[in-house]
């Protein structure tokens, strides 16, 4: 199943890796492990941020996507199901509808 991670990323400890030289080796580690099928960084609530597409084959997997932004960068993550136009199809929206007038 298809899910968004938001990541959102302290200031610290990410400053300080980026003044060392060492952020670039730590997010290519991550990122070459999670496989996103997508991933953009970006600003959340003024600090450092990301929003991944990842596909999850079962509930076990998402400590392996979360842990590593908990572990070495003090990040919050959060995890989202996510539909394609094509799976929102064949949710069955009429019958629903229909069900619950």
């Amino acid at each position: 199943m298809r899910m968004l991670l938001n990541i959102q990323i302290p200031n610290e400890p990410f400053s300080t890796l980026v003044r060392e030289g060492r952020i670039g080796d730590l997010m290519r580690k991550i990122l070459e492990d999670m496989k996103p099928e997508a991933i953009y960084f970006t600003e959340q609530q003024g600090k450092r941020g990301a929003v991944a597409v990842v596909e999850v084959a079962d509930a076990s997997a998402i400590p392996a996507l979360a842990e590593p932004w908990f572990l070495t960068l003090d990040a919050d993550c959060e995890l989202r199901i996510a539909m394609l136009p094509e799976d929102l199809m064949k949710a069955g929206l009429d019958a629903l509808g229909d069900k619950w007038k």
